[in-house]
C-alpha cells in the first residue's frame, strides 16, 4: 500500500502541475475562454488511463495460466523500463516543462477547438498511462487485494490536494528535491517489480531457474505475517526468491540509482534550481 500511495503521489503531481501550468497560463494571457478546452482534454486523458488499467486487470482473465504469467511478466519489465525512463527525464526537463507548455498553448489556441484539447490531452495521458501501468505491476507484486488500490488512491487524492494549494498561492514546494527523492523510491520499487516480473517469467517457463533459490526466508518472515505484508507491499520482498530474481534486482537497482544519483547532484544549479523551480510554481499559480 505504501509504494502505491508513493506512485499515485508521485505521477499525480506531476500531472497536477501540468494541470496548473495550463491554467495559470491561460488565465495569465487572457485566455479563460479556452478553460473548457483544457478540461475537455484532461477529462478524456483520464477516461483513456482508466480504460487502460481496466483492459490491463480484466484483460488477460480468460487467458491460460502460462499466458498469464507471460503477458504479466513481460509487462512488468516494460513498466519498470517506462518508470526509469519518467525519472530520468523528469529530472531532466523539470526546469523547462513550464516553458514547453506554453509553447505548444500558443500554437494552439489560435487554431481549430480541439487543439488545446488535444495539448492537454497528451501532457496529462502520458502521465496517466505511466501511472496506471506501473501501478498494475506494483499491484500484481505485492498481490491481489484492494489495497495497492487503496494506496494509489490516496497518493492520488494528496497530490490534487498539492496542486490545488500550490494554485491558490497557499504553499510551496521545492519541487526539485522533492521529484529527486521520490525518484529514489521508486527506483527501489521498480527493483521489485523488476524480480516479480522475472518471476512471472520464469512462472511461464520462458526463463529457467524457478526452483533454484537464493535464499529463502519465509521462516523468519512469514508471507501471511503483517512485516511481511509490510515488505511485500513497499519493497515487493518475496521471502523465497530465486537466483535470478536477486540478481535481476541488483543489476537494476545499484548501477541505476548510482547513475541517477550522480546525474542530479552533478546537475547545474541543482541546489539553486530547486528553489526556482519552487518559485515559479507559486508565482504561476498567483497568476491564476
Amino acid at each position: 500500500m505504501t509504494a502505491n500511495f508513493l506512485i499515485g503521489l508521485r505521477e499525480g503531481l506531476e500531472a497536477t502541475l501540468v494541470v496548473v501550468l495550463l491554467m495559470a497560463y491561460l488565465v495569465k494571457t487572457g485566455r479563460r475562454s479556452l478553460l473548457p478546452r483544457m478540461w475537455a482534454g484532461v477529462g478524456i486523458a483520464v477516461a483513456v488511463s482508466i480504460a487502460f488499467g481496466a483492459l490491463l486487470t480484466f484483460g488477460p482473465r480468460g487467458l491460460t495460466f502460462a499466458a498469464q504469467e507471460a503477458i504479466g511478466g513481460g509487462l512488468s519489465i516494460a513498466a519498470v523500463a517506462l518508470v526509469t525512463w519518467m525519472v530520468f527525464w523528469m529530472a531532466r526537463t523539470a526546469r523547462s516543462l513550464g516553458g514547453e507548455l506554453r509553447s505548444q498553448v500558443d500554437k494552439m489556441a489560435g487554431g481549430a477547438a480541439w487543439g488545446l484539447v488535444v495539448v492537454a490531452a497528451l501532457a496529462v495521458g502520458r502521465e496517466g498511462l505511466e501511472t496506471a501501468l506501473f501501478l498494475w505491476a506494483a499491484a500484481q507484486a505485492a498481490g491481489q487485494s484492494t489495497q495497492p488500490l487503496i494506496g494509489a488512491l490516496l497518493g492520488l487524492a494528496v497530490a490534487a490536494g498539492i496542486g490545488y494549494l500550490l494554485h491558490r498561492g497557499v504553499l510551496k514546494v521545492n519541487l526539485s528535491r522533492f521529484f529527486t527523492w521520490t525518484g529514489v523510491g521508486l527506483i527501489v520499487i521498480a527493483g521489485g517489480v523488476l524480480a516479480y516480473g522475472i518471476h512471472d517469467l520464469q512462472e511461464a517457463g520462458i526463463l529457467p531457474g524457478l526452483h533454484s533459490l537464493a535464499f529463502d526466508v519465509s521462516a523468519a518472515i512469514p508471507p501471511s505475517s503483517w512485516y511481511g505484508t509490510l515488505l511485500k507491499g513497499t519493497l515487493n520482498l518475496s521471502p523465497a526468491t530465486t537466483w535470478l530474481e536477486a540478481g535481476a534486482w541488483l543489476l537494476y537497482v545499484v548501477p541505476v540509482l548510482i547513475v541517477y544519483i550522480r546525474a542530479n547532484s552533478s546537475a547545474p544549479g541543482t541546489s539553486s534550481g530547486a528553489g526556482k523551480d519552487s518559485a515559479r510554481t507559486s508565482q504561476a499559480a498567483e497568476a491564476a
